[in-house]
């Protein structure tokens, strides 16, 4: 018989490709970090001698959630500022707060509670924008998450650069520092239109294309960044991304409530992707993204939280439900963005769009064993008719049992293995003292 490290017998096996697919009483063979076989019980018995067998014979085994965009520090700022519009939730709350206590502490608090949030959630990979992401690539790769860092570019100085030039500079070395690292990615990540110049805007479009790097970037997030824009310039915000060379198919454009049918040809024509916050956008009452009109144009649309400061959690879980019934409210379709398409958007499509969809994203032989199992046998998940539907419309994170990302058990039956759940609770409550004190 053929050794293997670990072998999981699931009730289901959800692989995402082919969408919609999910295999009956199967397993899933896992040897030296990555995917040797989905095969039925029976066939997975006579074939294989696991180190490790573990049953989940009321779960479904699926690829781990990909969260293609967040502020994983902004975990410490939960809560601070609720019930604003964005640009007064950011201008009077938000960035007044950030100059006063980002530094490498905040960093490596926020992002440690994030890591156990989204582990403990079934998020296996996390694309982030944010300060000093050398410090958060340490926390990360400890924790044992697939991390796509942002080299963040702003115009405004920070506790971590003074200027844009600055920021590149950091980004780029950041990028050679980790370059080794099999956990840590690097991507370009001007804030957005309205926060980096034009001349920066093209220096990152010949980075990106010269270092073959993704750029994620806030783009159309509200009606009044398109209104500012064309007040200043004349321009949308995505045409003058396309002038500066940025619209091509490394592009990850976060939010994109605010779209014409022109724009959204453009990006199915770049090959671009957009990420979608409903909930952020919803809270901050910033637009809805027509996510339908996209996903029938051919872009690809990956799904995001946002950071814990304005949805006011990591929850894609939350986020996939909360992406069906809105696509659904909004077209007025009930067979819009139905729940195989939507675990798409959290799974492989945030994999597309990160460039990983040959390593992550979907559950094939060959591909590395970034999996989840989620317990479908609770009161409120039963009966099971579709386990696909069932995952979107009625389980929720706290089912998530396992977490796996290489291989590597992050999560073993609801107990956090890399990370102290208490010691990050104390940090937690000594920043909200801090926070609140100097409020």
């Amino acid at each position: 018989m053929e050794q293997i490290d670990t072998l999981i017998n699931a009730r289901w096996v959800i692989p995402v490709e082919p969408e919609g697919t999910a295999l009956d009483r199967h397993a899933v063979a896992i040897d030296r970090g990555r995917i040797v076989d989905i095969l039925p019980w029976e066939a997975a018995a006579q074939r294989f001698q696991p180190e490790t067998l573990l049953e989940r014979r009321s779960h479904a085994v699926l690829p781990g959630l990909i969260n293609a965009h967040t502020h994983a520090a902004m975990n410490l700022l939960r809560g601070l500022a609720d019930d604003l519009p964005l640009m007064t939730w950011l201008q009077e709350h938000i960035w007044p707060a950030e100059q006063q206590h980002v530094g490498p502490e905040f960093i490596q608090d926020g992002v440690e509670a994030a890591c156990a949030e989204l582990i403990a959630g079934g998020v296996t990979t996390f694309n982030d924008m944010y300060f000093f992401p050398e410090v958060a690539a340490r926390v990360t790769s400890q924790a044992g998450l697939r991390y796509s860092a942002g080299m963040i570019v702003i115009d405004f100085p920070s506790a971590y650069a003074q200027d844009a030039d600055e920021y590149l500079r950091k980004g780029l070395a950041m990028r050679d520092a980790w370059r080794a690292d099999p956990l840590v990615t690097t991507v370009f990540a001007p804030h957005a239109p309205y926060t980096v110049a034009d001349d920066k805007l093209k220096h990152i479009a010949v980075l990106a294309e010269e270092l073959e790097a993704r750029v994620h970037m806030h783009i159309h997030e509200t009606a009044f960044e398109v209104q500012q824009s064309l007040e200043q310039t004349g321009k949308r915000p995505l045409s003058r991304l396309a002038e500066a060379g940025l619209v091509t198919p490394s592009l990850m454009a976060v939010h994109m409530t605010q779209l014409d049918d022109d724009e959204i040809a453009l990006m199915a024509d770049s090959n671009a992707s957009v990420v979608h916050c409903p909930e952020s956008n919803l809270k901050l009452a910033s637009g809805f993204c027509p996510v339908q009109r996209l996903l029938d144009a051919g872009v690809n649309v990956a799904l995001g939280t946002d950071g814990a400061a304005s949805n006011n959690d990591l929850d894609m879980f939350g986020e996939m439900r909360t992406a069906a019934l809105l696509a659904k409210g909004v077209t007025g379709d009930a067979a819009a963005l139905p729940a195989e398409r939507v675990l798409a958007m959290a799974t492989i499509n945030g994999a597309r769009a990160l460039g990983m969809d040959r390593d992550t994203g979907s559950l094939l032989p060959g591909k590395f064993a970034d999996l989840i199992a989620v317990d479908l046998s609770s009161l409120e998940t039963r009966p099971v008719y579709h386990p696909i539907s069932q995952l979107v419309y009625a389980a929720g994170r706290h089912h998530v049992t396992d977490t796996w990302v290489a291989g590597r058990r992050l999560y073993a039956e609801g107990a956090l293995t890399t990370l102290n759940r208490d010691e990050i609770l104390e940090k937690l409550g000594r920043w909200q003292d801090r926070l609140m004190t100097n409020a």
